[in-house]
């Protein structure tokens, strides 16, 4: 049993063009040149970005002169300042250098500061993201059964490091003619969160994608399509975090749908 709607595969090439144009925008994942952690550099000088780094529990403290040319709020700055995290868009961080946006991070009390840049050598490279066409056999019916409270897992990331992970409940579905279950997160607006490798992954696709199935319903009812499975940040720029799949999370069927890979071909279209 599929899922799928007459308009789904206007639905889907709407969707598809928007994450073209989302890792292509001037900040978006392929402007990512940069993350520095400021605890591997304690005498807070951190690569290639002027000013001076220091880091607490409560935040970073950013110290400048004239001469370094960061701006905050938009206005030139000298002095010192307390930075939290950045929430919003990376195009709003508070601190630039010039064209560049230094938006900061923190992940397990571990404070960072991300460098992206219009000018990444990655965004001028960008083609496109190689897609399968709309295929209606893998939107499936699925159903969202959530644990009692979160269970927190620890996952390696794509950085060489290992961090907590929370999963909020398992999602069930079939595909391929059995039944299947993915370990999903779920977002803040309701949404699943799957991250997922199957037996495409490191051969025909990334070595592990993501998919978003919607907020599942008052039973439990959500759609599993894979048609809209996509690539992790890491796959636009070698300086994301991106979880890997939770154990279980690796089907054993060649999942033939959503984005591949980056293209390397001269267009944008889906292949």
């Amino acid at each position: 049993m599929t899922t799928d709607a007459p308009d789904a595969p206007d639905a889907w090439k709407q969707w598809h063009e928007k994450r073209v144009e989302t890792v292509s925008a001037p900040y978006g994942p392929l402007a990512l040149t940069a993350t520095h952690w400021i605890e591997d550099h304690p005498e807070g000088r951190l690569p290639d970005i002027p000013g001076n780094w220091v880091a607490d529990k409560e935040g970073v403290v950013l110290t400048a002169t004239d001469a370094d040319g960061l701006t905050v709020a938009g206005r030139p700055f000298s002095g010192e300042t307390r930075l939290a995290a950045d929430t919003g868009p990376e195009a709003g961080a508070r601190v630039a250098l010039g064209a560049k946006r230094l938006v900061v991070l923190v992940r397990e009390g571990v404070w960072g500061v991300r460098v992206y840049d219009p000018e990444s050598a990655a965004r001028r490279a960008f083609r496109g993201i190689e897609a399968d066409s709309y295929d209606p056999r893998w939107s499936v019916p699925g159903r969202f059964t959530p644990y009692d409270g979160t269970r927190t897992v620890r996952l390696g990331n794509a950085d060489g490091r290992e961090r907590g992970f929370e999963l909020a409940g398992e999602l069930a579905f079939s595909l391929a003619g059995r039944e299947r279950t993915l370990k999903v997160a779920r977002q803040r607006d309701g949404s699943l969160w799957a991250v997922f490798a199957d037996a495409t992954s490191g051969d025909t696709s990334f070595r592990f994608r993501f998919l978003f199935p919607p907020a599942p319903d008052a039973e439990g009812r959500t759609t599993v399509d894979f048609n809209r499975a996509q690539l992790p940040p890491c796959a636009f720029a070698d300086h994301f975090l991106c979880p890997f799949p939770a154990p279980g999370n690796t089907l054993d069927v060649p999942v033939e749908a959503g984005e591949r890979h980056l293209s390397a071909l001269s267009t944008a279209e889906p292949v």
